[in-house]
């Protein structure tokens, strides 16, 4: 088999109350034909244009040798390094793919400044030989956007038009597009000459992992896509039939059954010696943006293999943890870890069953798994504070170089960093998480991401961290969507330099700004505590946050 799971405790008492009914129902079966009736009378006119997913190998084999004659033709005239502008799964799936591959695939995914000049200019090492990956004169841009409208790949475009321009080269050469059929983006790319690829407009972006999205800039980027659909293609089967060991029908039984009455919504999910590298981040972000509304959903949590919540003693009770292996590992870690999801196999696999297991976790937890109406409103917070370019006020107070900022004021009575990280903490209840959001340029700081072992060893409780803005486009859903359980602390960056984005009235700068403010409002608006925190520091202050939160 291309995919394994194991359940065992608790995990496999759920499987054993929930998997019947899917069986009876004809679920996998039905997902595999296209039922948009699945879901309920509410959901069924988006589920009926949004099953293409599933039919993704097939449509995507021809795309194959159009993305490898592009790739020996850009060789050829010296064009080695790829750069792709996309947001949530059209830029997540292609990370996995490139990383496991061993393969070098310039993600940018954020309007930090520092970020995106970084990703124009390249030059950055790719490996401990200290060899570069080339500079702009080498580079090629895939702009990857489903509705071809979203602002951060849109600003990027743009900033490279720019670059390109300057240095007297023309931007058709180097501009590879990746859109739905008839979008705007679709219509003013082929206009200037660049090199389209639509994909299936019936798929939506967390679920295009095996399409266009997922494979033009890892093909150019000199990935083997073939052997990925291949993997694909040998787990069909396997999720379609309506069987109980089916691995989709197990996984999705698994995450969002219950077993008297109670699930667990909470996610654990680790990598333990499996090949696959980041997979955990493309899973949460198809989870919660799935999953993440109308007050209900599953909460992903990526998590290290010594993090505190996968210590059995202090896993939190409403936490299921799943961890990812290899086949070599696999049977050795069932004794080690009962009562937790075991899952091994292949990439291409991965993708298949996991899509499947959560658009059925969708069913069994009565919610529209295709939709994802507040990551909206996050969008039109932004575009309405960069309308009116608010001057932002005085912060609260100030740690040494950090400033805080806050709409409940009994958040911040002491005054100090420990004191305000103890009053978020004081807010969770017993099935609260911790959401820590980090608007701030990762490649310079990448060592922000520890902040969220500290916190939740303090905590006891699930916690998560974002790079902003690219969790807006995936577990922001959850935040406002989800159970109101949730507190939030935003971590802004300070950076020296700023970037004009060419034909807009703002900066990449003031874009970030807008969009890590933005989404505070709404999550003010919805009873979500946020504390924000801007670094004018960045390195010192980042030391200084690591001290309070220990």
């Amino acid at each position: 088999m291309s995919f394994e799971i194991h359940v065992s405790g608790r995990a496999e008492d759920v499987v054993d109350a929930t998997l019947p009914r899917l069986v009876d129902d004809l679920v996998a079966s039905g997902i595999t034909a296209g039922d948009a009736d699945l879901w309920g009378p509410a959901a069924a006119a988006e589920a009926s244009r949004r099953l293409g997913w599933v039919d993704a190998v097939s449509v995507s084999r021809p795309l194959v040798p159009e993305i490898e004659a592009l790739r020996a033709d850009l060789v050829a005239r010296g064009i080695t390094r790829v750069v792709l502008a996309g947001m949530g799964g059209s830029s997540l799936a292609p990370e996995v793919i490139a990383a496991t591959a061993g393969v070098p695939l310039v993600i940018l995914d954020s309007t930090a400044p520092g970020q995106v000049l970084a990703a124009i200019e390249g030059g950055e090492i790719i490996d401990d030989e200290g060899t570069t990956a080339g500079g702009l004169a080498e580079t090629v841009l895939v702009v990857s956007s489903k509705s071809g409208s979203t602002v951060e790949t849109d600003s990027a475009r743009r900033a490279f038009e720019a670059a390109w321009g300057d240095l007297g080269i023309d931007p058709a050469e180097r501009i590879v597009v990746v859109t739905d059929p008839g979008s705007p983006l679709d219509e003013s790319a082929r206009a200037a000459g660049y090199r389209v690829f639509n994909a299936d407009p019936n798929v939506g972006g967390r679920y295009s992992a095996l399409t266009a999205f997922g494979l033009v800039p890892t093909g150019l980027a000199g990935v083997p896509i073939t052997e990925i659909l291949d993997e694909a293609d040998a787990t069909l089967l396997e999720v379609a039939i309506d069987d109980p060991r089916n691995p989709a029908l197990v996984l999705a039984a698994a995450i969002a059954g219950t077993a008297d009455g109670v699930r667990r919504d909470k996610l654990g999910l680790i990598s333990d010696g499996t090949h696959i590298v980041g997979l955990p981040d493309w899973i949460e972000q198809l989870v919660a943006e799935s999953t993440g509304k109308e007050g209900s959903g599953i909460l992903p949590v990526v998590l290290q293999p010594l993090s505190p919540e996968a210590d059995v003693e202090r896993t939190p009770a409403d936490m299921q943890l799943v961890r990812l292996v290899d086949d070599a590992v696999h049977f050795r870690l069932i004794e080690q870890h009962p009562g937790e999801i075991l899952v091994s196999g292949s990439l291409g696999a991965q993708f298949v069953v996991w899509e499947y297991a959560t658009a059925i976790a969708g069913r069994l937890l009565g919610i529209n798994p295709f939709d994802q109406p507040d990551v909206e409103s996050a969008k039109q917070a932004t575009w309405e504070l960069l309308d009116a370019r608010p001057v932002i006020g005085e912060p609260a107070f100030r740690a040494g170089s950090v400033e805080v900022r806050t709409s409940d004021d009994a958040l911040i009575e002491s005054k100090t960093l420990e004191g305000v990280l103890e009053a978020l903490r004081s807010r969770l209840g017993e099935t609260g998480y911790v959401a820590i959001q980090a608007y701030v340029d990762r490649v310079e700081l990448p060592q922000l991401a520890g902040l969220r072992e500290l916190i939740a060893a303090d905590s006891g409780r699930p916690t998560t961290f974002g790079w902003g803005p690219r969790f807006l486009h995936s577990t922001g859903q959850y935040h406002k969507g989800g159970p109101a359980e949730g507190v939030f602390l935003q971590i802004i960056g300070s950076d020296e330099v700023d970037l004009e984005i060419p034909g807009r009235p703002f900066t990449f700068g003031q874009l970030i700004a807008a969009q890590a403010a933005g989404d505070a409002a709404v999550l003010t608006a919805h009873g979500r505590p946020v504390v924000t925190l801007t670094l004018t520091d960045p390195q010192s202050d980042v030391l200084a946050l690591f001290e309070a939160a220990q």
